[in-house]
């Protein structure tokens, strides 16, 4: 008998657009919490070599902290392998770098990111919230609106444009760039893909395909030198980068920065629309905001998987991982894992302790975690104050991805009193 007939698939991206498979995590958790996968050629995408999923907090914990054995920089940080002709030019970004070349540029974009940078747009993410708030209740449709088109994706979009410094007239390229990358599996989400000679769709995230980016993250930084602000690509474009990192660091802000609160938002207002007693605590301030905006990231957090490559020969959960063998980390079954957090499966939003990993965790712990946070608590406290309790006036639309948990369409209803 074929011993891995029993292991369920988590990696076909066409399961994450129904929901996110938490029965087929707590079956990996619990019988095989290191468990070989299959890369079967799905939508055109060419086949891969398989790798291990992990699926328990401690193991994703120790993968995320582990950089020299579970290296960022000898595979990239995505399932699919990448083009060997490509792996040098991906490696140019710190998230596929390993310490401590990774520290280095980190420690550079870190200085652009600074808290009180961050905290200086806290006004203006407010009243951005209030005005698209108002904006989906007044063109409502029969007292619902898509949230998605109608708030979250404008709120995350123009909140990173005004941290980086982008000019109004640009800023719709930034959108359509991330849909672009982060979308790619999803045939109804992104453009049609590109095929190379071979007939096989081109990856999004090759040069090949990110030239009109890096062009204009070249401009932006030559007219920041022009015109200096008080914004993230003034200081990276002072920094002292050579241009290939400065264009690496402008390609992860862009699409990174964009769709970690992308997807939160949406899919924490889906989750307070299923627990309608725990929004209400919310709204009647029995609890505090900054927990509740820890438990809807455990819930529905931003990224669904990530990829390490192994270093060296070593077993894990007594599984013989060899180098060069992928391993996959699942952010969201390890904030689902019974043996860190009770009942996963209930909203508290008053949760304590919340040690969720849907940043990551280690040496790559996500750079814009503060400024996602502020949005996403934001939102919900403009929320409470100005809409109805959230509410579905239709099916929500899930992404077609086996990395992001992203939600493309959202009906909630916005008409009547504040709940």
């Amino acid at each position: 008998m074929d011993p891995a007939a029993d292991v369920p698939d988590v990696f076909d991206p066409r399961l994450y657009a129904v929901a996110v498979p938490h029965e087929r995590y707590r079956l990996l958790r619990d019988h095989h919490p290191v468990a070989r996968q299959p890369e079967p050629e799905i939508a055109g995408w060419p086949a891969g070599p398989g790798f291990w999923a992990v699926t328990r907090h401690a193991d994703v914990v120790r993968v995320l902290r582990d950089h020299r054995t579970y290296s960022s920089w000898l595979g990239a940080t995505q399932i699919r392998d990448p083009d060997p002709a490509d792996l040098p030019f991906l490696r140019r970004t710190m998230l596929n770098q390993d310490p401590p070349e990774h520290g280095t540029l980190r420690r550079l974009v870190a200085r652009a990111f600074t808290p009180a940078r961050v905290d200086a747009f806290a006004g203006r993410v407010r009243e951005r919230a209030r005005t698209l708030l108002a904006a989906a209740r007044d063109a409502a449709e029969d007292g619902a609106a898509d949230i998605v088109r109608t708030v979250t994706d404008e709120f995350a979009l123009l909140n990173l444009t005004d941290l980086l410094g982008v000019p109004p007239a640009d800023r719709a390229l930034l959108l359509e760039w991330t849909v672009r990358v982060i979308g790619y599996q999803d045939p109804d989400d992104a453009p049609a893909p590109l095929l190379g000679p071979d007939g096989k769709p081109l990856n999004p995230r090759s040069p090949a395909l990110l030239g009109e980016m890096f062009a204009y993250a070249r401009e932006l930084a030559a007219h920041k030198r022009r015109h200096p602000g008080d914004d993230v690509m003034t200081a990276l474009a002072t920094a002292g980068l050579d241009p290939a990192e400065l264009e690496m660091f402008f390609f992860l802000l862009t699409v990174a920065g964009n769709d970690t609160v992308r997807s939160a938002a949406p899919g924490g207002l889906l989750a307070l629309a299923h627990a309608p007693g725990e929004y209400r605590r919310l709204a009647q301030g029995k609890v505090r905001p900054e927990s509740a905006v820890e438990e809807l990231l455990r819930v529905h957090p931003p990224v669904l998987s990530f990829r390490r490559t192994a270093a060296v020969d070593h077993e894990a959960a007594g599984q013989p991982v060899r180098a060069g063998d992928k391993v996959v980390v699942f952010h969201a079954s390890a904030n689902h894992d019974e043996r860190v957090f009770t009942a996963p499966g209930r909203l508290d939003l008053g949760r304590t302790p919340n040690p969720h990993v849907s940043f990551g965790d280690g040496p790559h712990v996500c750079l814009g975690a503060h400024f996602a946070r502020l949005q996403l608590r934001t939102l919900y406290e403009e929320w409470c104050t100005a809409m109805p309790e959230p509410e579905l006036a239709g099916p929500p639309r899930r992404l077609v991805s086996n990395f992001i948990n992203g939600i493309t369409r959202l009906p909630l209803r916005v008409s009547g009193p504040p709940g």
